[in-house]
Order: C-alpha cells, then structure tokens, then sequence
C-alpha cells in the first residue's frame, strides 16, 4: 500500500463548468479509497503566481499527501508534466512555476522526474486537459502504491522552472513590498513578514501611509480588527505571519485599487 491516502487539488478551473468533478472522478475510479482535499479551483485564469502562492500558503498545513496543482497556461505545449518528491509529499503539475514555493516550503526538492509514462495516462490524452489525463491518473496509481520512479525519468532538480522572488525590500526608510495575494475578502498580503516591522519599532496603534500607484491611504498598525473603527484601514500580520492591509468589515483591494502583482510602499506616519 503507498504511504499516501490524501490528495490535494488546486485548479483554476472554476466550479461552473464539471472539469473539477471530472478530475475526481477519473481519479476514484482508479484508487476510490484515496481522500481528496480540495485547496481551491477559483485561482484566477492562467494566474500562475497567485496559484502558487495559495499552494505553498496552504499545503504546510496539510498532512503528508500527494499534491496536485493545474494552472496551465502551456498546456499541450513545450513544458513539462513533472513530479517533485519532497520530505512533506509529492507535488505534481505543470513545471511552469505553479510548484515552485510549495516545493521550497516543504524543504526543497529532493528528485524530480518527468510524466512520460503513458501506461499511467488516461487514453487518449486530450491536448488541453491534462489535469484529467495525466495529473490525476498519475497521482491515483501512485496513491494506490506505483512506484514514483515508474512515472518517467529523472529530471534534474535545478531545471525545475522557478517563479521571480516577489518583490520585498527596505528603502530610504519605507518598506516596499509586492501584494502576493487580494484574498476573498479584499485583503491584500504583502511578501513582506511581520518582523520585518522590527527594523521601524512600530508600536500597536501608530498610523502608516500606504503609497500606492494611485495615491497615499493611511491606515492603523493593530493586532485586531476591531481596533480601528468600521470602514476604515488596518495594517496587521495575518495567520501565516505576513503583513496585510484590510478594511474593517470592507474590502482593500477595491478601497485602494490594487491587486495581486502590484507593490506597495509603506512609510510610518509622522
């Protein structure tokens, strides 16, 4: 039996149009023990980096599985299917990058080898669907115990393609930082983690001024939302230790008319 019961699944797929219930499908219908573990399949369309970012925010929590990510802009074409073995699971997708932080989260690869086995594909291969025809089947036979060297050949490790680092760095007395992801709710998360505040001794409560490309918003340093009030901004580490802006029971990505890509200047308010 493989050590792996549970897989992860990331698309940008949508929930509109049954391409998420196919791939379970053909999945269960090769191993129906096997746990799925929906991350999500609203990723904006073709948003390789924000696809990413919610894979390697989500997949540390999760018990040790085989992960399957599809935002796959290049499908069909010159990039690689690929699996990437690391000490927290398997990470199958697309070698455009998707993979790319998740893997460095789980401590780096430690092999990786290339989809080339057809035996383990499901027939025939559609040249626009590979979620279905190769990414699920291929993690479905090896949940139910195909050796991971049976997959296809190796690959060397450093030729896995790799996102740009987001941008994050101090200047001239300001924090500058690129939003990695405008979650559900509006609020944006900056690359930039919460100790990188220890360089500006910024005490709960003290004003900042958020510099966008639009123009200066001003917002309030607090632990917890209810300590600005209603509507208004606040600038605060989220769950996983990065800095975020919100709005108090509002949305930030509309209020400053930003999103995920875009970077931001922090500067502390006199």
């Amino acid at each position: 039996m493989s050590e792996y019961q549970i897989i992860s699944f990331l698309t940008d797929y949508g929930l509109s149009d049954g391409f998420v219930a196919t791939c379970h499908g053909v999945l269960l219908d090769i191993t129906p023990s096997v746990r799925v573990i929906d991350i999500s399949h609203v990723v904006p369309p073709q948003d390789i980096r924000t696809g990413a970012r919610l894979l390697a925010r989500v997949t540390p929590y999760l018990p040790k599985a085989i992960h399957v990510a599809v935002v796959d802009p290049g499908v069909g074409g010159k990039r690689r299917p690929v699996a990437v073995d690391t000490a927290r699971g398997l990470f199958i997708g697309p070698d455009n990058g998707l993979l790319s932080w998740a893997v460095e989260a789980a401590g780096g690869a430690l092999a990786a080898y290339e989809l080339t086995n057809g035996k383990l594909f499901r027939e025939p291969v559609s040249r626009t669907f590979h979620g279905r025809d190769i990414f699920m089947p291929v993690a479905g036979h090896l949940a139910r115990g195909t050796a991971l060297a049976e997959v296809g050949p190796e690959i060397p490790t450093e030729s896995l393609v790799a996102l740009r680092a987001p941008v994050e760095r101090l200047e001239g007395g300001d924090l500058v930082s690129e939003v990695i992801l405008a979650d559900h709710f509006g609020n944006l998360h900056l690359a930039s983690a919460v100790d990188r505040l220890d360089s500006f001794s910024l005490p709960v409560g003290h004003p900042v001024v958020c510099v966008t490309p639009a123009g200066e918003h001003r917002a309030t340093y607090v632990e917890v939302f209810e300590e600005v009030p209603l509507g208004e901004l606040a600038f605060y580490g989220d769950a996983v230790g990065q800095l975020t802006i919100a709005v108090n029971s509002g949305n930030a990505a509309e209020r400053l008319g930003v999103t995920t890509g875009e970077i931001l200047r922090i500067r502390i308010a006199p």
